[in-house]
């Protein structure tokens, strides 16, 4: 078979290696072209030799298409990944910092909150140009693997605004499925689910062992294990209440709701500081800081180490190369993907970007109608998509009062923060994030005027009610295994102990 295969963000190590791994673990796929694009053509040249050690050692003779330009990797490719931040990691530390400002703290700010919207901005605006390139250049009704965040947003734009055929990964609902196996003592494979919501809002609606529902006894299952315990408080606070198990962290879930961080002196009652996304202030962001700065000063010592195997045995969990596979082979695949909901949920608006079970084989990817979500389920989903709708419509549209609007309407900021203050925190975060916010061009000029004129309300600076310091890398050099295995991991949260 040859066919093309584009990333885009490919400087992204994590994701980018592991997922070039999985798709050259398909048999058939040993002659395909593979295409790396990214900003930062350090971080592209290092990952490309990386990459290019590994498929010369698993005896293929591909050679990558490492690109600058955008377009020439996007030439004539029937896949694309994404795999891109927009911004990133100094806009991602505005995303936690200003915020915190306001006492807004948050976990990760990827994917909601005031952290996720702004992503969403930055994100949403590139995504476009992107579906430019995409229908321009790239093989008709290709098909386009979204990987970057925030998940629902950027898939919503590129389907509904972009033109372009997108579905949103993620392997949420896999890690969630590995902890009730992990729980009800059973094998994964043993242990059937069905998910449906949204991206990190999804619920695990049946959970059946041998025909058996097992969905009740989760919660007291939860309760008893010695870990998950400590660490899933919120997301066992939330099954208790709702009666189904969310897929997302316990520190990712604790900044969708109003309820676990909106008190300061509280925060460290819900989250646990063993692993960062039990609740850690900012802990996706210093693990990236980490995992970046690492593979920079240690890339010498990466290419002396194994390559990655081929093989099916060293094939990752992440939904990607089994969709190509399945489109590809006609072998089939099921998994949990993201796409417009189209009548799939049917007590979710139909023009939103959900989760749920899905099919894929050479006729395509097929999407069967779960139907409703319980109740409360639902409540949690719409309170969400409404804030995505308003900031999808005001990254398109460059209308800042929509903006300022999903904001209020987050739940996580609408908790903590009064209006005035999230109009000024709109404002801080617009001029911070100018250079990746053109549609906001008039609106930060006016942002800046109302800076110099008025009289601003008091902030804190406040590092977080669960903040660690980021390694240096001399710190890091004293464990290199495990500096080494953050840098490798697309999921930087496999692991999840808790703090002893």
């Amino acid at each position: 078979m040859t066919f093309k295969i584009a990333f885009i963000g490919a400087g992204s190590i994590g994701f980018t290696r592991a997922l070039l791994r999985d798709i050259l673990a398909v048999s058939e796929f040993k002659e395909i072209e593979i295409a790396f694009t990214d900003i930062d053509a350090n971080n592209l040249s290092m990952v490309t030799e990386l990459c290019q050690r590994d498929i010369y050692e698993n005896g293929l003779s591909i050679e990558i298409q490492p690109t600058l330009d955008r377009r020439e990797a996007l030439k004539d490719a029937r896949y694309i990944i994404s795999v891109f931040r927009i911004g990133g990691l100094e806009a991602f530390e505005q995303d936690i910092n200003i915020p915190l400002r306001y006492g807004v703290d948050q976990c990760v700010g990827d994917t909601l909150s005031a952290g996720g919207i702004m992503y969403g901005q930055r994100g949403i605006n590139e995504m476009l140009e992107i579906c430019k390139d995409i229908k321009e250049v790239a093989e008709p009704d290709c098909l386009l693997l979204n990987y970057a965040n925030p998940m629902a947003m950027l898939t919503w734009a590129c389907n509904t605004y972009g033109g372009v055929r997108t579905v949103g990964l993620c392997h949420g609902v896999q890690g969630g499925h590995r902890q009730i196996a992990d729980v009800l003592e059973l094998e994964q494979k043993d242990v059937d689910i069905v998910c449906a919501g949204i991206n990190h809002q999804t619920w695990y609606i049946q959970v059946n062992h041998k025909g058996e529902d097992l969905t009740d006894k989760l919660l007291e299952a939860f309760e008893k294990h010695p870990e998950y315990s400590k660490t899933e408080k919120v997301r066992i606070d939330m099954l208790h209440r709702f009666g189904y198990y969310s897929t997302e962290s316990n520190g990712h879930l604790s900044e969708y709701v109003p309820w676990y961080r909106k008190r300061i002196e509280e925060i460290t009652d819900w989250i646990d500081l063993g692993t960062w996304i039990n609740g850690e202030t900012g802990g996706y962001l210093r693990v990236c800081t980490e995992g970046r700065n690492w593979f920079k000063e240690d890339f010498p010592n990466w290419m002396k180490e194994p390559a990655y195997r081929y093989t099916e045995e060293e094939r990752g969990q992440e939904h990607g190369s089994y969709i190509i596979e399945a489109l590809e082979t006609g072998r089939t695949y099921r998994g949990h993907f993201n796409t417009m909901n189209h009548g799939i949920i049917q007590n979710l608006p139909q023009d939103a970007v959900i989760e749920a079970p899905g099919y894929v084989d050479r006729n395509g990817i097929s999407m069967p109608i779960v139907g409703d979500l319980p109740l409360g389920c639902a409540a949690v989903c719409q309170a969400s998509i409404s804030v995505q709708r308003l900031a999808v419509e005001a990254a398109i549209t460059g209308d800042d009062q929509l903006l300022r609007q999903a904001f209020m309407m987050d739940p996580l900021v609408g908790a903590v923060c009064t209006p005035p203050e999230i109009w000024q925190m709109v404002d801080d975060m617009l001029i911070a994030q100018e250079k990746w916010l053109p549609q906001y061009e008039q609106s930060i000029i006016k942002a800046k005027e109302r800076q110099k004129r008025e009289e601003r309300l008091p902030t804190k600076e406040y590092t977080g009610a669960a903040r660690l310091n980021t390694k240096t890398v001399e710190e890091m050099r004293a464990n290199r295994e495990e500096a080494s295995k953050n840098a490798k991991e697309a999921d930087k949260a496999l692991e999840r102990p808790a703090k002893t």
